[in-house]
């Protein structure tokens, strides 16, 4: 499967008429093109920062939509008070407990690695990573999205609470400063979100 993701680096204040635009005119018009399975969105509160992602069954439907989703993220960036910056990306692993439940938060890390060892990078996290995971408290899911061309990959964690979150910062720490460098990939950035829209629709990869 394959997402797009739009990230808008929009206002604070903007955050809560935005939400509730992409709730109630983005996603059902999203969700209605074909081969779209589903969405999610991150917000910041604090830096006004959001990624919304759409789901795609396969790549041709990703770029088939193209024209299409046009206008559509366009609107959402306005209605965010910023302006969309798009990616395309090959949806790797994705591995979830129960769907998310009200207040939950995600972690998110952009990684680059060398273009020939990005599945080795993937296959890494699948198998060492996933498994630790399932024993946190408040884990929700964890997924990861790669541009294999570009040597680019970003893993969003979930937790039930930004608790749970904070509780989990160590492993998160070891994973960007031990795990990632020791199979050489590079951390570019982390930032950590809201979970305001949890229905991205991709099934059990794991």
């Amino acid at each position: 499967m394959y997402a797009r993701t739009t990230t808008i680096d929009g206002a604070p204040s903007d955050l809560a008429t935005g939400t509730a635009y992409v709730r109630e005119q983005s996603m059902p018009a999203l969700r209605a093109m074909p081969g779209c399975v589903g969405l999610s969105m991150l917000a910041s509160r604090d830096s006004g920062r959001s990624i919304v992602t759409t789901s795609w069954r396969d790549e041709e439907a990703l770029r088939a939509s193209r024209e299409g989703v046009r206008p559509h993220l366009e609107q959402t960036a306005a209605a965010l008070g910023g302006r969309p910056e798009v990616q395309e990306w090959e949806i790797a692993a994705m591995h979830r407990v129960p769907e998310s439940a009200p207040g939950a938060c995600s972690r998110v890390t952009w990684l680059r690695t060398d273009p020939d060892a990005v599945q080795r990078a993937v296959d890494a996290v699948r198998l060492s990573l996933m498994p630790k995971l399932d024993d946190l408290p408040g884990f929700c899911s964890v997924s990861v999205m790669v541009r294999r061309a570009d040597g680019l990959a970003v893993s969003a964690v979930s937790y039930d609470s930004w608790a749970d979150l904070e509780r989990a910062g160590e492993g998160a720490r070891e994973f960007r400063e031990e795990f990632a460098p020791a199979r050489g990939i590079d951390t570019v950035d982390t930032a950590e979100f809201d979970l305001v829209l949890a229905h991205l629709g991709v099934p059990e990869t794991r």
